[in-house]
């Protein structure tokens, strides 16, 4: 079954059972292990990349997280990675000194056009952090209620609250855009195979065409993200939701063995990746192994 980003998944995993503050904190730390360098080896560190999606794999296994949604997840943002790529293929380039033989530089050459192993690398770079950004925030809000993670959110913004930001309106904002991902997903599905069904067409056409069919597709789901907005917020304010109101809890979180071990986890982790950043490992060197000249 299909599980859309920011979708809660009600499953029985130690994950699930985890304070809401507990993985929060650690996926901040796993995002930050995301954007860190590891080596002045381009090479390792994609290397490191592919452990680092490994980890995340068995984590999104272990809280029984769908990894088909990851993908499409990453359907959505084509575009981005087709954009990214034109501008890697025609303006990353290396810095070659005069008289050096541009060969050793170039991956491809197509016709007069030359792409460099520099602009390879760095698109490398964009996928794997999209890639495992993505999996780090599915394994989330999959694992995580959105009250749940509006009381994390609010915990964690807690010293803003003493200049005066209201805290509690940030958190539950961001909570409900989260939570909205997976709705507007599949209206967004659900449009299109309604337009389909009257004869529109995206994927076939000139480009005035498609641009009709765009239209005739935003349209409604904009509609219908209002609509939907202001049922809920009919919904919030029925049931006596305040958002000015001093906050209370129906749920008190008791820590437990699980969440110990999800900060000792997430502390192993926090160590790793500092080691990892001041030791600058490079394999490939230490073997000896001839890599294609990047920069």
């Amino acid at each position: 079954m299909y599980t859309s980003l920011g979708k809660y998944q009600p499953y029985n995993t130690i994950v699930h059972k985890m304070d809401a503050r507990v993985k929060l904190v650690t996926m901040i730390i796993l995002m930050v292990s995301v954007f860190m360098t590891y080596s002045e080896n381009s090479f390792m560190n994609l290397t490191i990349y592919a452990i680092l999606f490994v980890s995340f794999l068995l984590l999104s296994a272990f809280a029984k997280v769908s990894f088909l949604s990851i993908f499409k997840s990453l359907a959505a943002i084509w575009v981005m990675i087709l954009f990214v790529m034109i501008l890697n293929v025609f303006f990353a380039k290396p810095t070659i000194p005069e008289g050096v033989d541009p060969k050793p530089y170039i991956a491809i050459s197509i016709g007069s056009v030359d792409i460099y192993w520099l602009s390879i690398v760095n698109l490398l770079y964009v996928i794997s952090r999209l890639v495992l950004i993505i999996m780090i925030t599915n394994i989330f809000t999959s694992t995580t209620k959105p009250m749940e993670m509006t009381n994390a959110l609010e915990w964690l913004l807690w010293p803003l609250g003493l200049i005066g930001v209201p805290i509690h309106k940030f958190a539950m904002a961001i909570s409900l855009a989260l939570r909205f991902i997976p709705t507007l997903q599949e209206e967004t599905d659900r449009i299109m195979k309604a337009q389909a069904s009257r004869g529109v067409d995206y994927k076939q056409g000139k480009f005035k065409e498609k641009i009709k069919a765009l239209v005739a597709l935003i349209i409604p789901l904009f509609m219908t993200a209002f609509t939907t907005s202001g049922q809920l917020a009919d919904a919030m304010e029925a049931r006596g939701y305040d958002p000015n109101a001093n906050r209370t809890r129906y749920k008190t979180n008791h820590w437990g063995i699980r969440d110990f071990m999800g900060c000792l986890f997430a502390l192993c982790w926090l160590a790793g990746i500092i080691v990892l950043a001041i030791m600058q490992p490079d394999i490939y060197k230490f073997f000896q192994v001839t890599l294609p000249m990047v920069k």
